[in-house]
């Protein structure tokens, strides 16, 4: 127990210290080739306009009833071969360097740990969406932003581009580093990896359009499922981060103007605004806790999409807002981790 406890903690040090290192290899790429393939054997080769949003002409209107059925069984069975390919390679691994010797175990353990978290890569990417926009250059703001977003990034002007990298670190917060973390501390970094996995799966099927609809339901709706309660948690991690930086000023007293009150009362009126049953809540809060508003309409594709707001429109997004929230997420993922490790330590004295 004391050495799954160091590994855990040494792995999310490890994150923080260093993300994702573009030279070395990372399972969620090989998640994802492993997506890839199994899309391309159950669902065939892409053909152009299958990304496109999925309507009532484009969709139902064409697959008939047996259709529908056979892209969803397929769906379910790309989840089970994922899931199973991931537990069974990571258990190998994990259990095989334990069974070499104690320290190989955690040497692995950690290195599984600072993997499965993203805390360190998403504060890097999005800030390249901050110097860019520092710098004036907004062509490369788009750009470094659309490395980390959806939707379609041409059209946004500073704020806009500003708001879209916010709303990825409020977002990502939960499913990139508070969930997963907790996966890992419920079930050790097996458990971490099948968060990732489905995650992934999510990232990559879990789409409403054409194709997807159907075929990546299974994926959506099991993302869905387990990011319900670490989105909610994620959440008031925030809200209590939003306290320890306006208390500490850690990062100094003008970085440290958080309203925590807002944060809670925008998360409760605001969180249930969002299309997704979880990605509102992180986002709500963060949007209280800046005084920003975020959310809105968006274009995908080319096409408007109409989305309420989250938070009051008390000024505009700076920036400075993106530093702010990355500094929020690192509150947050220090809480998580430190509460992570104490319940460790009280089920080992009392398990």
């Amino acid at each position: 127990m004391t050495l799954h406890m160091l590994a855990f903690v040494s792995g999310f040090l490890l994150d923080c210290l260093f993300g994702d290192p573009y030279w070395m290899p990372h399972p969620v790429r090989f998640m994802g080739n492993l997506i890839s393939f199994l899309d391309k054997k159950l669902m065939g080769e892409k053909h152009k306009g299958e990304e496109k949003k999925a309507d009532a002409k484009n969709s139902t209107g064409i697959k008939d009833d047996a259709t529908i059925r056979s892209e969803r069984r397929k769906g379910i069975l790309l989840v089970i071969c994922v899931l199973a390919a991931t537990a069974i390679v990571s258990g190998i691994i994990f259990c095989g360097a334990y069974a070499i010797h104690p320290i190989a175990g955690f040497v692995v353990e950690a290195i599984m740990t600072y993997q499965i978290l993203a805390a360190r890569c998403l504060q890097k990417e999005s800030t390249k969406v901050y110097t860019a926009l520092k710098k004036n250059d907004l062509p490369g703001a788009r750009y470094a932003v659309s490395m980390i977003v959806g939707r379609d990034t041409n059209v946004l002007d500073e704020a806009g581009v500003a708001r879209a990298a916010v709303e990825t670190v409020a977002e990502s917060t939960s499913d990139g580093v508070i969930a997963p973390m907790l996966y890992t501390a419920l079930g050790g970094p097996v458990f971490g990896m099948i968060y990732k996995a489905v995650n992934t799966m999510d990232s990559m099927v879990g789409y409403k359009s054409s194709r997807y609809l159907y075929f990546g339901r299974a994926a959506a709706k099991l993302d869905d499922v387990i990011n319900w309660v670490p989105a909610r948690i994620s959440a008031l991690l925030l809200i209590a981060g939003s306290v320890f930086l306006s208390v500490t000023k850690i990062f100094g007293k003008e970085k440290a103007v958080y309203n925590t009150k807002d944060a809670w009362h925008i998360w409760r009126r605001d969180a249930k605004k969002h299309a997704s049953p979880n990605a509102g809540h992180t986002e709500a809060a963060c949007a209280g806790a800046l005084g920003i508003r975020l959310a809105g309409d968006t274009i995908y594709g080319s096409k408007v999409i109409k989305k309420p707001y989250i938070g009051d429109d008390k000024r505009a997004v700076l920036p400075e807002d993106i530093c702010r929230c990355n500094y929020l997420m690192y509150a947050a993922a220090v809480l998580g981790e430190v509460i992570c490790v104490v319940l460790m330590i009280l089920l080992k004295f009392t398990g």
